[in-house]
């Protein structure tokens, strides 16, 4: 829930002209991919006997508890000029709202090659709360993601035997709240049966079946297509050479089910096995049951091609702007508010566990990202990106950072 927030503690005037005039600090090279009531007695003869008070239902969302910069650890290490790029992308979503509309207006005034100034513009205009669980926890599990590569084609033929699936036609899409307000946000996806509208066929079938009409692309490894529909999103290398992104464009309206923990679950995997890397080597070993593993999961994710002009630039995130790697996170949007900076304070996967405490923009959702302290670090493209993303599993704590209120 949001709380109220103080008012600006200095003039945003002069705050503006403070960050304008900061002094740039020698250039810093960015850094490289890094590398957690007793029931009251009743009355003798009561005319109506008292209703036994009823138990107060659990919060549903997270509590937000204010906190200090002071208390954020590793506040004063991060290069806060690494994350400016992602929050101006932000603002450029959020910044016609009304308590977004001031800091990123005078964003805009902010020298973004001084540390110093950037640093003073979060600690003036925003405040840091501590997110608190529902169960009242304030740990959570943060996981990674990254953008692969494939090698496929447009054709069915040789090695590329796995299609990549559009949209289908024949699906569709109801807006539940468009007749019932109270589900507003909430839609189904289906499809038509005389005139009915009936579940949309759940991965086994499609893997049985197909989408005839629907393969948008051909690739060569059936588990790294499956591993596509987990990142949401990546690229694909034709035989010419050419390298187009494939882009998550809906799914099947399934929920998304974990193929690590139906592993767990059936005693094949420990739960520290259970990675990426883990999972893929179960299942080299076991490659009959591969497809069996795969419905586990029965949502299906569906792509559109996009070009790719700038391979520098990230794929687009829920919040409709490009991914920032190591400075974007997918979060659960009916517990944190998208688009906003969240502080993170976690440790990377390794035998050393090293700190990772930096400011992020949680710009994207993901189907598996339930819940308060739930985040998924986006990685970037790349080798390094992926091993890195595969054994992310860490515990960690989050602040989210929201715009003070003026009076």
């Amino acid at each position: 829930m949001f709380l109220t927030r103080r008012s600006l503690p200095v003039c945003a005037a002069a705050v503006a002209l403070l960050l304008a005039g900061c002094a740039t600090p020698p250039p810093v090279t960015p850094p490289a991919t890094p590398v957690p009531p007793a029931t009251p007695t009743a009355p003798v003869t009561p005319a109506v006997p008292p209703a036994t008070p009823a138990t107060p239902a659990p919060p549903s969302t997270a509590e937000f508890v204010p906190a200090r910069f002071a208390d954020l650890p590793g506040w004063e290490r991060d290069d806060l000029r690494a994350a400016w790029p992602a929050f101006m992308l932000s603002c450029s979503k959020l910044g016609a709202s009304a308590e977004w509309k001031e800091p990123c207006a005078i964003a805009k005034t902010v020298d973004a090659s001084s540390e110093s100034a950037i640093r003073l513009f979060f600690e003036s205009f925003f405040d840091p709360h501590q997110v608190i669980a529902p169960d009242g926890g304030n740990t959570g599990l943060i996981t990674g993601y990254y953008e692969p590569l494939l090698r496929g084609a447009r054709k069915k033929g040789g090695p590329y035997q796995t299609p990549l699936y559009k949209v289908p036609d024949d699906m569709v899409i109801i807006d539940v709240g468009s007749v019932y307000p109270e589900l507003a946000g909430k839609r189904v996806r289906g499809k038509l049966k005389g005139k009915r509208v009936v579940p949309f066929p759940a991965r086994e079938e499609i893997a049985r079946n197909g989408l005839p009409g629907s393969e948008l692309l051909w690739v060569d490894d059936a588990v790294e297509a499956f591993f596509l529909e987990v990142q949401g999103s990546g690229r694909v290398q034709l035989p010419d050479g050419e390298t187009v992104r494939v882009a998550y464009a809906d799914q099947n309206g399934r929920p998304y089910q974990s193929i690590g923990k139906w592993l767990v679950q059936k005693g094949e995997l420990t739960t520290e096995q259970a990675t990426a890397q883990g999972i893929k080597a179960w299942i080299d070993g076991h490659p009959t049951r591969q497809q069996e593993l795969f419905n586990a999961n029965p949502s299906y994710v569906f792509f559109k091609e996009e070009k790719l002009p700038d391979p520098k630039v990230g794929p687009k995130g829920t919040l409709n702007v490009p991914l920032t790697p190591q400075r974007s996170v997918a979060i659960d949007r009916s517990q944190l508010p998208l688009g906003a900076p969240v502080y993170l304070s976690t440790t990377l996967p390794g035998p050393e566990e090293l700190p990772l405490q930096r400011l992020m923009l949680a710009q994207d959702t993901g189907g598996a990202i339930k819940g308060a302290i739930r985040l998924d670090f986006f990685f970037g493209f790349g080798a390094e990106a992926a091993d890195f993303a595969g054994r992310m599993k860490q515990r960690g704590n989050i602040w989210v950072l929201l715009p003070k209120l003026v009076r």
